[in-house]
This record gives structure tokens, C-alpha cells and sequence, in this order.
């Protein structure tokens, strides 16, 4: 099966940082753009950031999240990362990633996986 596991979510405290992964399953990377997306309850899902997974090159932060989240890729272990500092309690969602061909509407997204709970509370 196609799809992507995410895994490193977890309770933070506000200020705190998490690096979440995202494994590919079944298939490279390199002919994507990855994109790591998030929902919180209540709320549509919201992409947060995409990179190119052949060139390494970042297309895409939403604004909440400039300087502070870094997404990165690791080719060879078909793996991509959220790297997210500065925790907010409005950065508690369920994070998911997903492939395209950009990094454009949420809907050409595919292989979505089971998504990792992050959740930012003191």
C-alpha cells in the first residue's frame, strides 16, 4: 500500500520544540512535492509547508509558522521532517503529509497517512 507513515508528535509544553518524520511507504520520494499538513478539531486541514523532494527546495510555509517550523528531506531514507520550535498551543492539530506534483490545492494530495497527534498545553 501507498501511503505515508508520520510519526514524533506529542504533548509539549508552549516554547517547545518537536521534530516530526514522515516515512514513505512503497514508493520514493523524488518525483514529489511533499507537503505537511494539519487539522485541528473543528477546523479544515491547513497546509503548512512543502518541499521538493528532488531538488531539496522549500516552496511553501504558511505565515503562522515562518521562522519557526523548517521542513527538510532525507532521500535516501525516503524520509521527510517538520522540524517545529517555538510551540504554540495553536499549533495543537493533527499533522499529516502528503504527495503532489506541487504545492498547490490540497486536493491532488495522495498517500496520506494516519496522521500524528501534536498537542501544545502546558
Amino acid at each position: 500500500q501507498l501511503q505515508f507513515v508520520e510519526s514524533g508528535g506529542g504533548l509539549v509544553q508552549p516554547g517547545g520544540s518537536l521534530r516530526l518524520s514522515c516515512a514513505a511507504s512503497g514508493f520514493t520520494l523524488d518525483r514529489y512535492v511533499i507537503g505537511w499538513f494539519r487539522q485541528a478539531p473543528g477546523k479544515v486541514r491547513e497546509k503548512v509547508s512543502c518541499i521538493n523532494s528532488r531538488t531539496g527546495s522549500t516552496s511553501y510555509y504558511v505565515d503562522s509558522v515562518k521562522g519557526r517550523f523548517t521542513i527538510s528531506r532525507d532521500s535516501a531514507k525516503a524520509t521527510v521532517y517538520l522540524q517545529m520550535n517555538s510551540l504554540k498551543p495553536e499549533d495543537t492539530a493533527v499533522y499529516y503529509c502528503a504527495a503532489s506534483n506541487s504545492c498547490g490545492d490540497v486536493t491532488p494530495f495522495r498517500f496520506w497517512g494516519q496522521g500524528t497527534q501534536v498537542t501544545v498545553s502546558s
